[in-house]
C-alpha cells in the first residue's frame, strides 16, 4: 500500500469518517474529495487535506486528483441518486458523461465515473477495504431472534429484495402480516419506512435490506446504524434483516445496545 496515495471520494454520513479514521490506524492520510451537496462540514476536522467540490464537477475532481497523485481511490457515503435531478449543474467533463449513458441508474452511472477516473489513472477501489471488521457474519445479531410470524415476513421480504435488486433499483422492502408494503427506488431505506408505515397505520413492519446481486462494493455498500433503530423503533418496525458482509454497522455496539433495549430482533442472512 505504501507505494499508492489515496483519495475519499466522500458522500454524506459517517462512512466517509469511518474510512478515513481506519485507513489512519494503518498509517494512511487521504486527500479527500468533499462533495458540497452532502459531505458533512466536520470532515475537515478528520483529514489533513479537503477540497471542496460540486457533485457535478467531475473534471475538478480528477484535476484535483492528479495534482495530488493520487492514484487509487474510494467512494464513501450516500450520494442521493435523486441529486443528479436537482438544480446542480453538471461541468463539461460530466456533462460527456451523462450524455453517453443510455440509462441513469446508480450502477450506470458510478460505473461510468468509474471508467472514467480509471482512463486518468485513478483506480477506484472497494469501499470496505480499510473496514472488513465492521461487516457482520451471518446470524442473529441482537440477543432476540425474530418470531415465527417476523421470520415469515423477513422471508418473503427477502425475495422480493432480491428481485428488486436484480431490477437494479432499490435494496430496502418493507412487509407486514405477509403483504409488501413498500418498496425502495430512490429515496434511501429511512424513507422506505417512513412511507410503509404511513401505509400500514400503526401496524408492525418488517424490513429487509440487502445489497444487489452483483452490487459492486466499490461504489455503494449498504449501511445501518444506531439512527436506523431509532427510526425503526419510532415506526414500529420489530425486526429488520441485513446481508452478512456486504452490510456496513456504523458503531456497532450502541446499534445492538439500543436494539435490545427496544426489543428489536436483526439478522445478517447470506
Amino acid at each position: 500500500m505504501s507505494s499508492s496515495k489515496y483519495g475519499l471520494i466522500a458522500g454524506n454520513g459517517k462512512f466517509p469518517f469511518l474510512v478515513l479514521d481506519a485507513a489512519r490506524s494503518q498509517g494512511i492520510e487521504m486527500v479527500v474529495a468533499a462533495i458540497k451537496e452532502e459531505t458533512f462540514p466536520e470532515i475537515e476536522q478528520h483529514a489533513n487535506t479537503v477540497y471542496w467540490m460540486s457533485l457535478g464537477q467531475l473534471g475538478k475532481l480528477i484535476k484535483t486528483f492528479k495534482s495530488e497523485g493520487v492514484n487509487q481511490a474510494i467512494m464513501a457515503g450516500q450520494v442521493k441518486h435523486k441529486q443528479i435531478f436537482s438544480s446542480i449543474v453538471p461541468d463539461f467533463r460530466m456533462l460527456q458523461l451523462l450524455a453517453g449513458l443510455a440509462i441513469k441508474n446508480t450502477d450506470s452511472l458510478v460505473g461510468a465515473v468509474a471508467k472514467t477516473l480509471e482512463d486518468e489513472g485513478i483506480h477506484l477501489m472497494d469501499s470496505t477495504l480499510f473496514l472488513r471488521p465492521l461487516l457482520p457474519d451471518a446470524g442473529v445479531l441482537t440477543a432476540r431472534a425474530p418470531s415465527g410470524e417476523e421470520k415469515r415476513d423477513l422471508d418473503y421480504g427477502y425475495k422480493i429484495a432480491r428481485e428488486l435488486g436484480e431490477l437494479d433499483l432499490g435494496q430496502s422492502v418493507a412487509v407486514s402480516d405477509g403483504a409488501c408494503v413498500a418498496l425502495e427506488a430512490m429515496e434511501g431505506t429511512d424513507a422506505v419506512m417512513e412511507r410503509a408505515a404511513s401505509i400500514v397505520n400503526g401496524r408492525s413492519l418488517r424490513v429487509v435490506k440487502l445489497a444487489k446481486p452483483n452490487q459492486d462494493l466499490r461504489f455503494d455498500i449498504p449501511v445501518i446504524g444506531p439512527s436506523t433503530v431509532r427510526l425503526m423503533v419510532r415506526l414500529k418496525v420489530t425486526a429488520l434483516a441485513i446481508e452478512a458482509k456486504k452490510t456496513l454497522m456504523i458503531d456497532r455496539q450502541d446499534l445492538i445496545r439500543e436494539a435490545d433495549a427496544a426489543g428489536i430482533a436483526i439478522i445478517a442472512v447470506e
